[in-house]
């Protein structure tokens, strides 16, 4: 057993605790609820649920209002939102006590039941454990501050659960509160009523060990006050370990694996023998707890340097392919995680399309827990294939989690998302002049790239063709087919790219993103397949114009060499950006007969008039009947279907910044389940605030369209104006 290393002969988690007999204190009660607000957060709380006390729809009847919340017909749940958050306090606060707002249909009810928490503190403590329980995951964090019994009793039951939550919720509940948790937990863990629920007092106990674990025995005997000497052999007989030892708690409550994942499992070891079937199960458990923890156990490591070469990325699929098997058990679902701790690049591959499919098999929810693993295993490869989830699948909310995994990963590594995309562009085996040679054996041919970065094919007389030929009887019989297969995976990666790096770099030029020229060169105008973009766009650095000439040397409008300082700024302007130079830059392209990626010099360029440059709202677009599909297509420029209402209803069409929200209200809309509704749509009306929604919240939002930039500006004109120009 030498080779088998430590963690697996002896796991930590095998502690030999037996649970101690049990003492019944009778009539024991938690003490009374109250609230710990960390600094700040209270405040917070209620800023995210729309402000304080009074700051509702000026003129609601509250008195009407409460009483359909008395009798139960005060619907849907922003209503009761609106009344709780927002009413008189000696009006709504005696209807906390009956409120359970397990079913709540509005879009921002997680802010706005913690927006009912800071305001009522104490009060507020049966709701916010009703619907808790409903969902871990929207409404858990709301426990946070309260300590209450109730809270307590769903804390420790939380602890063991399948929900990765509602577990991580538990646990950060009772290292926020440490051994001031310990009263609360009494009850379910030493009380008479726990008689017929030996889970609940089980999980109480496990509580006041991981408590125990965190503080010291002593601390938890302490806290428990007169109830210290019942309390002591629950707490007694810990495993040895370090203060603060953060892994102590998932050695005391250990997942269990089932036997479809350690039944028959091999893992080789260096020496060419496998590990035994005691030490596999706890290989097994070992990265379960690691997928719980969010990081590998320091275990792992001896496991790594014990076992053959790359073995454990294959034992890891070979789980997954288990799992997938069993049913994919939401319990056992760590061996998605186990994919990132263990994987390699074949593995970021062939996850890639199955994370893909998730989605429109209605599960979203495990395909966001997937994009850890291409983070964790960290390579260009996998995060190559988290970036080309990010950019082509056709699920928004998927397409949203992975832009927001690539931004953790850039920020980690000192970069913005932007910066980290340019890295990720793949070469495609492209030489220094972006082209690839494929060789028949007698015959060679070239592969270069036109302004859509779409290949062509030159042979070895110059003569341009369509595509590839097929492989010839006179043909290498090994070189030819392998290289007409490169081709054709080659069309296919470069087309999945191709939409992608173009989009990129249009949101570049209207957002005004800036590259350093060092970057510029390396990533962008050095790059075998970005090059051929890159040659047909103007830049500039400094104020001045330029261009990447054939040869790759950079030339300015009069085709004299240009050289930026290697700390300069590049920039990929907006015609707006280019003032008198647009039409000398224009004549260039035309000259050399350069074809743009996307309207650049050509580009339409509107302004709003100075009334409407005052003005909130655009009267000349209001009331315009336009095709619905029309609309619909503007979510291919940067607007954005609002958030679904009662059934589904998406009213509006927005375009967001970082400060301000240009809204299209819509007489129809759409709807999430069948997004066009009519043949045609009424523009209602068009406007700027500070936040989406179908209406104007008042009549003068406070905004007006002078606050826009002028290239934001012109494309929203731009997109308005199509609009006008094919009303009905």
């Amino acid at each position: 057993m030498d080779r088998v290393p430590d963690v697996l002969v002896r796991p930590p988690w095998l502690t030999g605790w037996r649970e101690p007999e049990r003492t019944v204190v009778k009539g024991l009660a938690a003490p009374p609820a109250r609230a710990e607000w960390a600094p700040g957060e209270r405040d917070g709380w209620t800023s995210r649920a729309g402000g304080p006390a009074g700051a509702g729809p000026a003129g609601e009847d509250w008195e009407e209002d409460a009483r359909g919340f008395a009798v139960g017909y005060l619907w849907p749940a922003h209503a009761q939102f609106t009344l709780l958050g927002h009413g008189p306090d000696e009006l709504v606060r005696p209807l906390l006590a009956r409120w359970k707002p397990t079913a709540l249909d509005h879009g921002d009810a997680a802010e706005r039941l913690g927006g009912v928490a800071a305001r009522f503190g104490a009060d507020a403590v049966k709701p916010v454990v009703a619907a808790a329980r409903s969902s871990a995951a929207l409404f858990g964090y709301a426990i946070g501050p309260f300590l209450d019994g109730a809270v307590a009793t769903l804390v420790a039951n939380w602890l063991t659960a399948a929900n990765r939550d509602a577990r991580d919720t538990a646990r950060a509940w009772l290292d926020r509160h440490g051994v001031d948790a310990v009263p609360y937990l009494l009850p379910a863990a030493l009380g008479a009523r726990a008689t017929a629920r030996a889970t609940a007092r089980a999980n109480a106990w496990l509580a006041l060990r991981a408590l125990a674990a965190r503080h010291s025995a002593d601390a938890v005997i302490r806290a428990a006050g007169e109830h210290g000497v019942a309390v002591a052999p629950i707490v007694a007989d810990l495993p040895p370990t370090e203060p603060g030892d953060r892994w102590l708690f998932a050695h005391l409550a250990p997942p269990r694996p089932g036997e479809w994942a350690t039944a028959g499992l091999e893992v080789p070891l260096r020496d060419g023998s496998a590990l035994p079937p005691a030490a596999v199960e706890a290989f097994v458990t070992l990265l379960a707890l690691s997928a719980e923890a969010g990081e590998p156990h320091p275990g792992l490591a001896g496991v790594r340097a014990a076992c053959a070469p790359g073995a454990l990325a294959d034992v890891a699929w070979r789980l997954f392919e288990r799992w997938e098997a069993a049913g994919a058990p939401g319990a056992d679902a760590w061996t998605i995680d186990a994919l990132g701790l263990l994987g390699d690049d074949s593995t970021a591959a062939r996850l890639a399309p199955i994370v893909r499919d998730w989605p429109g098999r209605n599960l979203h929810h495990r395909a966001v827990q997937a994009l850890d693993v291409f983070a964790a295993i960290g390579t260009e490869a996998a995060l190559r294939a988290l970036d080309g989830i990010a950019r082509g699948t056709k699920f928004g909310g998927l397409r949203g989690e992975a832009e927001g995994k690539l931004a953790e990963v850039a920020e980690g590594l000192g970069l913005t998302g932007d910066q980290l995309a340019d890295r990720l562009v793949p070469r495609f085996g492209l030489d220094g002049d972006g082209v690839l040679v494929l060789d028949y054996g007698p015959r060679r041919f070239t592969v270069g790239f036109d302004e859509q970065l779409k290949p062509f094919v030159v042979d070895e007389s110059g003569k341009l063709r369509k595509t590839l030929p097929k492989p010839g009887v006179k043909d290498d019989p090994e070189s030819a087919p392998a290289a007409h297969q490169a081709f054709a995976a080659l069309k296919k990666d470069v087309r999945a790219t191709a939409a992608a790096q173009l989009g990129r770099l249009e949101r570049a030029m209207l957002d005004g993103r800036v590259w350093r020229a060092a970057e510029f060169r390396e990533h962008l105008a050095g790059h075998p397949l970005m090059r051929h973009v890159v040659r047909r766009l103007v830049w500039t650095s400094g104020g001045a114009g330029f261009r990447l000439a054939e040869d790759g040397t950079f030339a300015d409008v009069r085709d004299d060499a240009f050289v930026p300082p290697e700390e300069a700024e590049v920039r990929l302007p907006h015609p707006l950006h280019l003032g008198d130079g647009l039409a000398a830059w224009s004549e260039v392209f035309a000259d050399y007969e350069i074809l743009q990626p996307f309207a650049q010099l050509a580009r339409p360029v509107h302004a709003f008039t100075e009334d409407e440059r005052a003005a909130w709202c655009l009267a000349r677009f209001e009331k315009l009947e336009v095709p619905s599909g029309r609309l619909l297509g503007l979510e291919k420029r940067r607007w954005r279907r609002g958030a679904p209402q009662d059934n589904g209803a998406q009213r509006w069409l927005e375009y967001r910044a970082a400060s301000y929200c240009v809204v299209i209200s819509l007489r129809s809309g759409f709807n999430v389940n069948r997004p066009i509704i009519e043949e045609t749509d009424v523009i209602e009306r068009v406007w700027i605030g500070d936040r989406p929604d179908w209406w104007p919240p008042r009549e003068d939002t406070g905004r007006a369209f002078a606050e826009l930039d002028p290239v934001t500006a012109s494309e929203i004109l731009t997109d308005l104006t199509a609009l006008a120009d094919a009303a009905v």
